[in-house]
């Protein structure tokens, strides 16, 4: 169960540093799609930064939760800018709601004291 739980926490890291973070560092895109979603001068590499800590903090395993935590508060900021775009809804929108998923799973398998507080009951 651990395993999978890296695993799946490896993927959402990959994910973040290679789709999220690196773009906003290491190319205009990062600003580019901030301005055609309605964010012209965005500050770029502070979110990218912040993207970074919080990745960062959640595969550390005594501050995974803590970086999930902060993350879920930049995927709620995504998915209202995503919105306000009017982007569409499964594609787009929900995207964030996805990255958590997978997030949180890998948090849960990999953590028995989150497993403890959340505990998943049959019956």
């Amino acid at each position: 169960m651990a395993r999978i739980g890296w695993i799946l926490s490896g993927l959402f890291a990959l994910f973040m540093l290679g789709a999220s973070v690196a773009p906003k560092f290491l190319s205009d895109i990062g600003a580019e799609t901030m301005t055609a979603l309605g964010w012209p001068g965005a500050p770029i590499h502070l979110i990218g930064a912040l993207e970074l800590i919080c990745t960062l903090l959640f595969l550390i395993p005594r501050t995974g939760l803590l970086g999930a935590t902060l993350s879920m508060a930049i995927f709620g900021g995504a998915m209202v800018t995503q919105m306000r775009a009017g982007s569409p809804l499964a594609s787009h929108t929900l995207f964030s709601v996805y990255l958590g998923i997978v997030m949180w799973a890998g948090l849960w398998l990999r953590d028995p004291a989150i497993r403890a507080v959340w505990p998943v009951r049959r019956g």
